[in-house]
Formats: structure tokens, C-alpha cells, sequence
């Protein structure tokens, strides 16, 4: 466990030489050259006007009462990543996007972390409104464990005009997930202008594994994207965006000590993607105090992963399909949709906005490469193995007014009604079943790799919200804000919650604010959550045993404890200020979270951990099984610190310096045990050791990005380093002897670029310049030598990666 410290000030101080237009407002709507330009113009940093955690119109980012992130399109566009969860975790240090592998579904659909918590207590937005969730449960070893989180890669960073990250709790005003804070994605809006380019990236790194050395050149990644404002009417406008993604797999594993010569037999790294994505934003003036408005996105990602190796002596029964062994392929085809339509204008002087949104996520998934030991050498190569689907409609009217009272008062109320569907169908019989006839003695079924859904994990549930909310936001004086807002929601599954929020601002002097909040927050547990099923029936003794995730509230699950799942609480503090004075702004802001119910997923509970909990099971005919449950206390401790400073100068250009850190503490207090097995002596671990420290230590306690940006005419240069503190890997040996850690570093990234604002565009970067890795995974724990390096490293273990971004807007 790590305490905080004053190294957040040591570390910041040595990066200041280094120092991002991450926080500079993007080009704004309705100036065709901006938009064109695609850079930041030079505006007051302190007048970014923000629409998230605030009801207000025209509240600033550094007159807000909560922290708030404006992140321009620009700066996470002008990288060479084109994924927006890997650009959103280079500029925001309160963000990480870890990139872990051999973890099946997560290799492809890799989720985000906010302060640390999980990635489904953050709450995405699209223009407002709530995106769906990924279908995927992430049920393995990686950060975020047990959630199913929005896959912020489904958004094209081409299409975006900036980001907001409200770095506060925000349950009280938006609904469930909003513990950590909220993420709201904001769509380009243009009537003209547009823009094309193809970014090219490889990597060109020394790999220094445990067992030996190499070098890469090449695994190269080619992404092409356009967009077009088109103008329509008085004011309507369709910004239209296309993006085509094309990446070759990368593998950091090192050598295997159980084949002479020693070689590298596994594929441990970013998976193989190909990718299409289009979204379209629009809306139209209705008479003079109404907009129509409304937004469509649709993603097709195709990728393959790895799965361990298997040598030949363990692919016998496969001896004929596969004689020098093989390597399983995992290929998940992920569809997302994302729409909404809506209605906004004024009525008598209120301000109204009705909306209907809807979004869809359908994974199938594949085993390619592999076999089915149990039908021996007559096994299928290739398996489908199902699939999991995910729905949500959203429907809401929002309705605000500001009144003359005190200096003013702004009063927000809404309803909202959302209905969630979740889905498993099953694959073919090979992906999960032994044959009909002539099944191998002795051998287990279902694809190596990965084992297809059966009918018994087949699924369908859904259930319905219903919210309401009023939010106050009074300025009292010239000096004194004050907000008040509350939420009650009911669910058609575990029923009621009632959430609240304070917030406080005091404008000590024109240079000086100091703010606060305390809230109430919750996660309703998803669908995915409450009835994923993975379960596999294996003949001993001539009859099916069955193992593997039950749904908390099927007989099995309620038989070891487990019990309906209710909704995650939390308790926020924040203490902030805000010092100003020309071109420089700062902003340091301290939280507590305490969370209660907190779901996580149980251990495999197996009939061999003794007699009495081998009765207890027997009923079922089931070896083991695991469910989530209500059964974490923990409590984040952290400090958000954002120094920027402008210096424009005449003969020199324009200079932006950003310093920007968080350090983070998470500490579980406690881990329950369920009735029914509470009375088991000695009772069986529910949350295991390595459970607890991965969500404790998982994530960096330290983060500090220090960037530099420069612009001069068409010339423009950024530097950023980024440190990142040490993550543990945990491993399952009491003592932590097991544990792999991926140790302290720094990043650099640096980018020259040409971009005038209209014509031909060009740029050159490396990312990660002096090709840095995490401390690479001891040989002796890495038998197989699959796991090069810690998968919960929070910058990857890619290394130097050099792109050429070659564009022309008009």
C-alpha cells in the first residue's frame, strides 16, 4: 500500500523544463479556417465555457465549483495514437488506459481508469447524453476486473471537437456510474471545412526480457480518417467522419525455456485489429427558438489475440492437425451503434431539451487455430463460440430556467427513462461439447484458448430505470456560489436509491478561489454483472460436472451466499482552489471517496476446498463455481494538481506549459463472507490476496504528464514526459513472493508537425523516444515465457514507436 506524499511537488518540479495544449479550447463552431486549421486558436484558457457538472450556460472551467478537464480535439488528435483511450490517458493524469494482454476479450476491448476506481464508476457521455456499455464482462486477472465499462475506442478522435472530464462525483446529477466523476464527449459541429489524413506508426524497439534480448523494427499501424462539415439552411450543419484502422499484432513475450533451442513461442502484446468506423453529428434551427439535433456512430472492429502456446507434448489428442504444437487465437467482432435524436429550445423561458438515445454493442467471438482435444485429431481448426450482446434505449427531457433571484439562480430539473437489455447465445457444439460419437477418453472439452458459450450459459434478461432530478445553482454574491442537487432513481431489479450533492465556491480575490463539494454517488450493478454465465460441463465418472461464473442469484451461487446484487454507494469530498493571475492558472484539488457494497467477483470456490463445502455443492453436481457479490468496503485518497501557463510572444511564437499530476491511495477495508459459507471452518477465501492488491495497487499512486507546446506560423512542436509510480502485478503467493511489479518511469513523446491552416499538413513524432519498458516478469515466474513483461504496466510494454501524420484540410 503506498501513502501519499509530497513527491507529486519533487516530480512536477523536475518535469517543468519539459511542460500541452491538452488544456486549450479547440477551434470553435462556425469559423470555417479553425476548424480547418485543426489547432487550438489563442484563446483565454480561463473562458473555456463547460457544460458538464455545471447546468449553468456560461460557466468557465476555472469558475466551476468542481474540477473540470477541457481537452481539446486537437491535443489528442496531434499524437501518434490514434485510439482515444490511449490520448486521453497521455494528457489527463487522473486517466490511465492500461494495455494487458492474455486476457481474452480485454486484449480487444481494453477499458479506462478514472482516480483509480473502477472503469465502470466513471460515466461517459456523448454531447450529454449517456453512451451504452460494452457487452464484454472483463471476468479475468486484468485492471478492472469484474466491470463492463464504456469502450471509449468506439469514438473516432477525429470526430471530436474536445473533451470534458469532471473530475468530481456526480451520481446526484447524472445517474448511476458517475462515483469517480464523468466523461463527456463532445462531437465536431462544422458547416464547412473539412479534412483528410493518413497516420503511419511503427515500432523500432530493443526488447530486454528475462531470458534474453531482441530487437523490432516494424509492426506498423496505418490509420486513415476524414472529415467533412457540410452546410445546410440559416444554420444547420452535418459534420460527417470516417476512420479506417489497420494494426499488425506486436509481442513483447519472452523466450520459452521448455523448447531447445530456446525460442519465443507465445504472442504476448496489442492483438490484431482492423477497424471501421463512421459517425455522423447534425442539427437544424426550428423557427427561431428551437434545434433539432441529433448524432450516429457505428463501429466495426475485427481483432485476434493470443492464448498461452500449446507445445506438442500437450497437444497429443491433436497430434495429426498439430504436430509441432500450437498457438490459439482468440478473434473478437465487435458492432457498436450509438444514435440519439433530439429536441432543444425555449417555452415561456424555460429551456428545454428532449432527447431519445439508443446503443447496441454485440461481440461474437471466435477461436481460430485451435482444437477440441476430446474429438481428437477429427477436431474443427476454427470455432464459433457465441456471442454477447448489449442494449440500452435512453429517454429524457431536461428543463432549466435562470431567475433575478440573489445575483442569480439557475434551477435544472429532468426525467429520464432507460431500458437495458443483455444477451449470451451460444456457439456450435465443438466450441464447448464433446462429440456425439467416438469421443477421445480423458480429455477435456471445448476450443483450446478460449471455450464457446452452451446452451446452459445462454441468456436473456433486461430491466428498466426511472429518474428524476433537480440541481440549484445560486450566485449569491460576487464572491459565494452555491449548488445543490438531488437524484432519486428506481430499478425494475433491486428498486430504490436517493442521491445528493453541496457544492460551494468562495472567490477570496480576483486571483484566489477556494471549492468544495460532498456528494452521495452509486453504481447500479450491470446487467452484465448480475447474469453473465460461463459455465462448462465436464463427464467424470460417467456423469457432468459442471464449473465455472453463476449468476449471484442462481441456486448455485445462493447456495455458497450468494444473494440479489445491489448498487455500489459512495461518499465524495472534495477541497480545492484556483490561483490565476495573467497567463498562468492553478488548480489543486484533494478528494476522498469512500465506497460501500462494492461489487467484485468471488473466487472459484471449488468441492475439493473440503468436505463441507464439497456438500454443499454436491445438489448441484458443480466442482467450483464463482458469483459476484456485495463484499468490498475502500476508500481512495488523492490530490489532482494542474499548473498551465501561456506565454505568447511577438518574434517567438506562442508557448504552452502544463505541469499536471494526481497522486492516488486505494485501500480496501474490508472483505465480507457470505452467510452460507461463513459457518464453513476453515471457510473458503472469497477475495484473495492478490484480488484485494489489484485494486489497491493496480493503478499508479503517482502520475505527472509535463508538456510543452509551441506554435509559430504553421510550425508546431510538442514535448511531453510523462512518470508514471510503480503498479503491482499481484501474484497468488501469500508472502507476495509472486507479485511482479512493473517499477517507476518516464515517458517522452515528442512531435514536429507543419499544419497551415488550409493546404497539405505534415508531421513526425516518437512516442516513447528512448524506448522505455516496465521491469520486465522474472524468468521464474514466467515458466512458459509467455508474460514478458507486467500486463498491468499503465503505459503498455510497447516501446519507441516513430509515426508520420500526412494530411490536407480545406
Amino acid at each position: 500500500m503506498r501513502p501519499l506524499s509530497t513527491s507529486l511537488i519533487a516530480v512536477a518540479t523536475a518535469l517543468l523544463a519539459t511542460g500541452s495544449p491538452a488544456f486549450a479550447q479547440d477551434a470553435p463552431v462556425g469559423d470555417p479556417a479553425a476548424e480547418a486549421q485543426d489547432v487550438a486558436p489563442p484563446a483565454d484558457d480561463a473562458e473555456e465555457i463547460v457544460v458538464t457538472g455545471t447546468r449553468t450556460q456560461g460557466r468557465s472551467r476555472l469558475d466551476s465549483a468542481s474540477p473540470v478537464d477541457v481537452l481539446s480535439g486537437a491535443a489528442l488528435r496531434n499524437q501518434g495514437t490514434t485510439e482515444l483511450g490511449a490520448a486521453l490517458a497521455a494528457v489527463a493524469p487522473s486517466i490511465d488506459f492500461p494495455r494487458p494482454s492474455a486476457v481474452d476479450g480485454t486484449d480487444a476491448i481494453r477499458p479506462a481508469t478514472l482516480r483509480g476506481l473502477s472503469p465502470d464508476q466513471t460515466l461517459v457521455l456523448i454531447n450529454g447524453t449517456r453512451a451504452n456499455a460494452s457487452a464484454l464482462l472483463n471476468v479475468n486477472g486484468s485492471v478492472g476486473r469484474g466491470s463492463a465499462a464504456v469502450d471509449l475506442n468506439t469514438i473516432p478522435t477525429a470526430a471530436l471537437d474536445r473533451i470534458e472530464v469532471l473530475r468530481d462525483g456526480a451520481s446526484a446529477q447524472y445517474g448511476s456510474d458517475a462515483i469517480a466523476g464523468v466523461i463527456n464527449v463532445r462531437l465536431k459541429e462544422a458547416r464547412s471545412g473539412g479534412g483528410a489524413s493518413l497516420t503511419y506508426g511503427f515500432y523500432n524497439t530493443d526488447i530486454d526480457t528475462a531470458r534474453g534480448s531482441r530487437h523490432v523494427s516494424g509492426e506498423h499501424a496505418v490509420t486513415a480518417s476524414a472529415w467533412q462539415g457540410i452546410g445546410f439552411g440559416n444554420d444547420g450543419y452535418l459534420t460527417l467522419t470516417g476512420e479506417y484502422l489497420k494494426r499488425q499484432p506486436t509481442n513483447r513475450a519472452d523466450y520459452d525455456p521448455r523448447v531447445t533451442p530456446t525460442r519465443v513461442t507465445g504472442r504476448f502484446g496489442d492483438p490484431e485489429v482492423e477497424q471501421y468506423t463512421g459517425y455522423a453529428n447534425a442539427g437544424i434551427g426550428i423557427g427561431e427558438a428551437w434545434k433539432l439535433y441529433g448524432w450516429a456512430g457505428y463501429q466495426e472492429r475485427d481483432s485476434s489475440s493470443a492464448a498461452f502456446p500449446r507445445l506438442p507434448a500437450a497437444a497429443g489428442a491433436v497430434s495429426g492437425l498439430y504436430p509441432n504444437g500450437f498457438l490459439p487465437l482468440i478473434n473478437t467482432k465487435s458492432s457498436n451503434v450509438n444514435t440519439a435524436l433530439g429536441l432543444k429550445g425555449e417555452l415561456a423561458g424555460w429551456n428545454i431539451d428532449l432527447s431519445a438515445a439508443y446503443g447496441r454493442n454485440k461481440i461474437d467471438y471466435r477461436t481460430l487455430n485451435s482444437a477440441n482435444y476430446a474429438y481428437g485429431n477429427n477436431s474443427p481448426t476454427n470455432f464459433y463460440d457465441g456471442a454477447l450482446i448489449y442494449d440500452q434505449w435512453v429517454l429524457g427531457i431536461d428543463v432549466a430556467r435562470t431567475f433575478d433571484v440573489f445575483q442569480s439562480l439557475n434551477v435544472a430539473f429532468g426525467v429520464e427513462q432507460r431500458r437495458e437489455g443483455f444477451k449470451i447465445t451460444p456457439g456450435e457444439r465443438a466450441s464447448y461439447d464433446y462429440p456425439a460419437t467416438g469421443a477421445v477418453p480423458g480429455q477435456a472439452p471445448g476450443a483450446q484458448g478460449f471455450g464457446g458459450f452452451s446452451p446452459l450459459n445462454s441468456i436473456e434478461r433486461g430491466r428498466k430505470n426511472y429518474s428524476g432530478y433537480l440541481d440549484l445553482e445560486a450566485r449569491l454574491s460576487d464572491s459565494f456560489l452555491i449548488g445543490v442537487a438531488g437524484r432519486a432513481e428506481h430499478y425494475t431489479d433491486f428498486g430504490d436509491t436517493a442521491n445528493g450533492k453541496v457544492s460551494l465556491r468562495y472567490d477570496a480575490a480576483p486571483w484566489l478561489a477556494i471549492r468544495g463539494t460532498a456528494s452521495a454517488g452509486f453504481r447500479a450493478p450491470s446487467l452484465q454483472q448480475q447474469y453473465f454465465t460461463s459455465v462448462a460441463s465436464v463427464v467424470q465418472n460417467g456423469s457432468p460436472i459442471l464449473t465455472g461464473t453463476f449468476p449471484s442469484t442462481s441456486p448455485v451461487a445462493v447456495a455458497l451466499g450468494g444473494k440479489q446484487l445491489q448498487p455500489e454507494k459512495s461518499t465524495n469530498l472534495s477541497l480545492g482552489t484556483v490561483i490565476r493571475s495573467g497567463g498562468f492558472d492553478l488548480t489543486i484539488d484533494a478528494y476522498q471517496i469512500r465506497l460501500r457494497n462494492q461489487l467484485a467477483l468471488s473466487e472459484n470456490i471449488q468441492a475439493s476446498f473440503s468436505p463441507q463445502v464439497a456438500a454443499i455443492l454436491a445438489p448441484y453436481s458443480v466442482s467450483a463455481g464463482r458469483f459476484f457479490i456485495n463484499g468490498l468496503r475502500s476508500r481512495v485518497r488523492g490530490i489532482d494538481a494542474v499548473a498551465h501557463y501561456r506565454l505568447d510572444t511577438t518574434d517567438a511564437g506562442r508557448f504552452d506549459f502544463t505541469v499536471a499530476g494526481n497522486l492516488n491511495q486505494t485501500r480496501v477495508d474490508r472483505a465480507s463472507i457470505p452467510t452460507s459459507t461463513a459457518t464453513v471452518n476453515p471457510a473458503p477465501v472469497l477475495f484473495a490476496r492478490n484480488r484485494i492488491l489489484s485494486i489497491e495497487e493496480g493503478t499508479p499512486g503517482e502520475k505527472v504528464t509535463g508538456t510543452i507546446d509551441w506554435q509559430a506560423g504553421d510550425i508546431g512542436i510538442t514535448a511531453r514526459a510523462t512518470y508514471y509510480g510503480n503498479v503491482n502485478q499481484p501474484g497468488t503467493a501469500a508472502n507476495g513472493s509472486a507479485d511482479i511489479n512493473s517499477g517507476k518511469h518516464t515517458l517522452t513523446d515528442l512531435e514536429l508537425r507543419y499544419q497551415p491552416a488550409k493546404g497539405a499538413q505534415f508531421a513526425l513524432g516518437v512516442n516513447n523516444l528512448f524506448d522505455v519498458y516496465p521491469d520486465a516478469s522474472p524468468a521464474a515466474l514466467n515458466t512458459t515465457g509467455v508474460v514478458g513483461f507486467p500486463y498491468f504496466s499503465p503505459f503498455g510494454f510497447g516501446g519507441r514507436y516513430i509515426y508520420a501524420r500526412a494530411g490536407f484540410s480545406w
